[in-house]
């Protein structure tokens, strides 16, 4: 007699197929407040420093920093204030 073959179809429901297409597993750890925190710090300290050595590089030019390199310097002062108080919040899941 001829065998059948039956398909095996996984239940999928929405937190399942999103975990699968992401990755995750339910063993997988989530990145905590504090790793992101640090994560945002350095790169507000990165940046800062990287447009502030841009403008020394480029030191023959007139006129320093200007309001969009000021702007962007706000912007990454504020990254890391944000990254600094995060990192204050533990181990918690962000």
């Amino acid at each position: 007699p001829r065998l059948r073959r039956r398909l095996i179809r996984p239940h999928f429901t929405a937190p399942n197929a999103l975990s699968i297409l992401c990755g995750m597993d339910e063993r997988d750890s989530p990145i905590t407040k504090r790793q992101l925190g640090i994560v945002l710090a350095a790169l507000g300290l990165v940046g800062f420093l990287a447009i502030l050595a841009v403008d020394i590089i480029d030191a023959g030019r007139q006129g320093g920093i200007g309001p969009a390199q000021r702007l962007a310097l706000a912007a990454m002062v504020a990254l890391a204030i944000i990254g600094l108080t995060l990192t204050r919040r533990g181990d918690a899941p962000a």
